[in-house]
């Protein structure tokens, strides 16, 4: 059974959708999953305050992502609102405090996949979503995207071959019946490619020697770093 954990900002409930498209369709899959936000910022830049209370009380049994989580996961799917082009700040800021699990090779055979939702055609959300795969080739990560090789890519609502994207148009949960077919797609392509992975790994010695935190440190004599 592949372990998936499906870790997402959602600010008026597009990416929330998307996120939990995934989250159902991985279980009917027979996938064990875990459904996480990321943790809030201060001041969160809120656009729509009615929807934000709707997700906080949505998914308030869900909890928030943690460095377990991403450990547990034999693949992670990460959604972001578009935020200035790229993504939003609260995923930023909790790669930001990955390097204890990152640097160990910890997420090295982790399959990893995008997903996001932004305002407008042409509003960021392909760079957004090439950003989040600059960020998860840090951690290693086995990237999968979508391709363009599906019949669900020629709808004109989808085509981006990086990862699924909703074009919300400011509106709540506005998120196209074309675009939650393709997040359908594309987690059953995680689903997949991780079950292949795995499967050659069980029959391969890996022979190789990652760093540690502290290899990084006695190199880097300037730095310091919870270990």
């Amino acid at each position: 059974m592949v372990k998936i954990a499906i870790l997402y900002h959602s600010r008026s409930l597009n990416v929330h959708k998307l996120a939990t498209t995934a989250a159902a369709y991985a279980e009917k899959a027979g996938a064990e999953v875990r459904l996480r936000r990321f943790p809030e910022l201060p001041q969160t830049m809120v656009v729509a305050k009615d929807a934000y209370a709707q997700l906080a009380e949505e998914t308030k049994e869900n909890g928030f992502v943690t460095d377990e989580d991403l450990i547990w996961a034999d693949s992670i799917m990460i959604g972001s609102p578009v935020h200035f082009g790229g993504p939003a700040p609260e995923i930023v800021h909790f790669f930001d405090h990955t390097a204890p699990i990152a640097v160990p090779g910890h997420l090295m055979t982790t399959t990893a996949s995008v997903f996001a939702s932004g305002s407008a055609s042409h509003s960021g959300a392909q760079t957004t979503l090439i950003q989040l795969y600059n960020m998860l080739a840090h951690w290693g990560c086995v990237i999968v995207p979508t391709g363009a090789s599906v019949k669900l890519q020629l709808s004109p609502e989808n085509g981006s071959p990086y990862g699924t994207c909703s074009i919300s148009r400011h509106k709540v949960g506005h998120v196209h019946e074309d675009n939650l077919a393709l997040m359908e797609f594309q987690t059953q392509r995680v689903l997949e490619v991780t079950t292949a992975l795995q499967l050659g790994l069980q029959q391969t010695e890996s022979k190789i020697e990652y760093a540690s935190v502290q290899d990084v440190l006695d190199n880097f004599s300037d730095m310091s770093m919870d270990v």
